[in-house]
C-alpha cells in the first residue's frame, strides 16, 4: 500500500506540475494546449545542459525553455490574437518535432548524477499550494483571474490585460519546463524521443477535470500517477490484455472530457482581447 501511494505521488509529479502550468495560462484566458511538446523540448534542454554544466543548470535550462516557449505561445495568441486552439497545437507539434531532431545525438546516453525523484515531487507539492494562494490570496492573482473572466472590466480598472496574459504564459511556461526537467533529470535519467508519453495531455484535461483550481489538480495528478503504476503494476497478474492497461489512462481522460461542460471555465477563455472591441 505504502509503495503503490508512494509511486503514484511519482508518476502524477510531472502531471500536476505540467497541469499547474497550464492552469496558470488559461486562468488568464489562453488556452494552453502545447503542453506535450513544451515538455519534451524542456526535458531535452534539461538534460543536454546537466550533461554540460551539472544538475541544476539542467533545471535552470528546462524552466527557461519552458518559459520561453510560454512566451512563444503569447506572441501568437496575444499580440497577433491568433486562434488559441491552432497555435496551441502547432506549438506541440514543433516541440515534438524539434526535441526528436535536435536530440538524436543524445539518445542512450547516461546521466551522470540523477536527481532524487523526492525533491520535485515535494516541490511540486509545494508549489500547488503556493500556485493557489497566489491566485486567491493575492492582488496580482486577482488580475490574473479578472483578465480570464473580464477582461474588458480589467482594462477598464487600468489592468494591461495583454501583460498580465503574458506573464501567466511565462510563469506557467516556466512549470512545464520544470516537469520536463523532471522526466528527464529524476523520473527517468536519460534523453529518449517519445518519453513524455502523452503525460502532456493528461495534463490538459486535468485542467478541466480540476476546474482551474491548483488544489484539485493536486488530488488529479496523484490520482493519474496510480492509474499509471496499476498499469505496470498489474500487467501479467491478471487475464486482462496489457493495452487494455495502457489505455487505462487515457480512456479515463476521453470519459472525463466527455463528462466536463465549460460551466467552471474561466469566461473569457479561448477568446482575444483587443481594446476598443
Amino acid at each position: 500500500m505504502e509503495e503503490a501511494l508512494l509511486r503514484a505521488v511519482l508518476f502524477g509529479t510531472p502531471i500536476l506540475l505540467a497541469t499547474l502550468g497550464a492552469l496558470l495560462a488559461e486562468r488568464s484566458g489562453v488556452v494552453q494546449l502545447g503542453v506535450e511538446g513544451m515538455m519534451a523540448l524542456s526535458a531535452l534542454a534539461a538534460f543536454a545542459a546537466a550533461l554540460a554544466f551539472g544538475p541544476s543548470m539542467g533545471i535552470l535550462a528546462g524552466v527557461l525553455v519552458g518559459a520561453f516557449l510560454g512566451l512563444f505561445h503569447g506572441i501568437f495568441t496575444v499580440t497577433l490574437r491568433a486562434n488559441q486552439f491552432v497555435a496551441g497545437l502547432a506549438l506541440s507539434a514543433l516541440g515534438l518535432g524539434a526535441s526528436g531532431l535536435l536530440g538524436k545525438r543524445y539518445e542512450g546516453l547516461p546521466l551522470p548524477a540523477p536527481l532524487p525523484e523526492g525533491g520535485f515531487a515535494l516541490l511540486a507539492f509545494l508549489l500547488a499550494f503556493l500556485l493557489h494562494a497566489f491566485l486567491f490570496y493575492t492582488r496580482t492573482g486577482l488580475y490574473l483571474r479578472s483578465v480570464g473572466e473580464n477582461p474588458k472590466a480589467a482594462d477598464l480598472f487600468g489592468v494591461s490585460v495583454d501583460g498580465v496574459r503574458y506573464l501567466a504564459l511565462g510563469m506557467g511556461g516556466g512549470l512545464i519546463g520544470l516537469s520536463g526537467a523532471y522526466l528527464s533529470l529524476a523520473y527517468r535519467p536519460a534523453w529518449t524521443d517519445g518519453m513524455t508519453a502523452g503525460l502532456g495531455w493528461v495534463a490538459v484535461a486535468l485542467v478541466i477535470l480540476a476546474a482551474w483550481r491548483p488544489l484539485r489538480a493536486l488530488f488529479g495528478a496523484y490520482f493519474f500517477g496510480l492509474l499509471f503504476f496499476l498499469q505496470f503494476r498489474l500487467q501479467g497478474s491478471v487475464p486482462i490484455p496489457s493495452e487494455a492497461f495502457a489505455a487505462m489512462p487515457y480512456l479515463l481522460v476521453i470519459l472525463v472530457l466527455a463528462l466536463s461542460g465549460r460551466a467552471q471555465a474561466p469566461k473569457a477563455l479561448g477568446l482575444p482581447f483587443e481594446r476598443g472591441r
